[in-house]
């Protein structure tokens, strides 16, 4: 097993195609992701699964209800042709310390910035997280703390338990020191930059890259 430590909070499955990507998720899995809500002004929406425990799966893809954004939307959807693990969270005790221990070890991990959305209960939810953009091919996680909102998993999503998170890179000896600077337990293998993870579900285990 490569399962990172219980630090995870989730991964993102970044689409094109929200509508498509959560059909096939749930033709290849028999279970049906939730509705999770709008990122409102980011012109995106997503769909939710838990992994087992405080764990989840962010499904993403573009808000049809939505006009354009004024800029990119998040994680490269515009970019996509298709869906793709694009990248993950970790969730640390304390998010402004880890920011400032990734810098004190040489990687710089991004802003914090404040988000929100509502789910369609009418739940507001609101979050902090860094922008990631010290790395730009997402393997190394951003870091994420949701205060005192309730957190995503707490809503009873339907579930699939992660079973594995793999990584390659081109360089897996640079990119060690900057996992290990924010505290992931991530190994990745030498091979094209790229996040895969598989889930056990009750049609079996089930791979997404």
């Amino acid at each position: 097993m490569n399962v990172p430590p219980v630090t995870l909070d989730h991964l993102v499955l970044a689409t094109p195609d929200l509508e498509a990507t959560v059909a096939d998720f749930t033709r290849r899995t028999g279970v049906a992701p939730a509705a999770g809500g709008a990122h409102v002004g980011l012109g995106t929406r997503n769909h939710l699964v838990s992994l087992g425990g405080s764990r989840y799966l962010e499904i993403i893809g573009p808000d049809p209800a939505q006009p354009p954004p004024r800029d990119a939307r998040p994680f490269g959807v515009d970019g996509l042709a298709a869906a793709r693990t694009v990248t993950w969270a970790i969730r640390p005790p304390d998010l402004d310390a880890a920011v400032a221990t990734a810098r004190a070890r040489g990687y710089d991990p991004g802003e914090v910035r404040e988000m929100s959305r509502r789910r369609p209960d009418g739940t507001l939810l609101r979050w902090r997280l860094t922008d990631g953009a010290g790395h730009p091919t997402g393997l190394v996680p951003f870091l994420i703390d949701w205060g005192d909102s309730v957190h995503p998993t707490a809503s009873g999503l339907p579930v699939t338990w992660l079973l594995e998170l793999s990584a390659t890179a081109p360089d897996p000896d640079g990119l060690r020191p900057l996992l290990s600077a924010v505290g992931a337990g991530l190994r990745p293998a030498r091979g094209p930059a790229g996040l895969s993870f598989t889930v056990d579900t009750p049609r079996g285990p089930v791979t997404f890259g």
